[in-house]
């Protein structure tokens, strides 16, 4: 078993927050030398959407790429000239959950996210992800503000 090297994981949404937070982590990465990884989730809630809407779940899984690869770009252009980002995470399903169980998976990871998303509704009904992956996360997470 080879050693796993920790690294510095973004996780974002395209929201002008998860830009700022990518900024943070690039400078970060850099800093420490670790790779910078970006990682994005597909929400459940728009998978539920589309699947009533009667959307194949074979389309879902291009819809799926389609918002990651909205979102890595995104990142990529906040981030050039600093580091350049050494994986792309696509994930689908509960942000928070899957960031939790991303750390879970991946011990000596750091995640760096912005304070907020684009999620308003679930923010004022459920709380935001950031708080929850604060409270539940088994590794180190760093939350940017403004």
């Amino acid at each position: 078993m080879g050693t796993v090297t920790p690294s510095i994981v973004v996780a974002c949404d395209g929201s002008d927050h998860s830009l700022h937070a990518a900024k943070v982590a690039a400078g970060l990465a850099k800093a420490t030398g670790q790779p910078l990884k970006l990682l994005t989730v597909f929400p459940g809630s728009r998978v539920e959407r589309l699947v009533i809407s009667g959307v194949w779940p074979s389309d879902i899984e291009g819809e799926a790429k389609v918002y990651g690869r909205k979102v890595f770009d995104a990142v990529k252009e906040a981030v050039s000239g600093v580091v350049d980002p050494a994986e792309e995470i696509l994930l689908k399903g509960d942000p928070a959950k899957e960031i939790i169980d991303h750390l879970e998976n991946n011990p000596g990871d750091h995640v760096v996210m912005g304070r907020r998303g684009h999620s308003l509704v679930s923010r004022l009904t459920l709380g935001s992800i950031s708080e929850k992956v604060v409270r539940h996360a088994t590794g180190p997470v760093t939350v940017v503000g403004e």
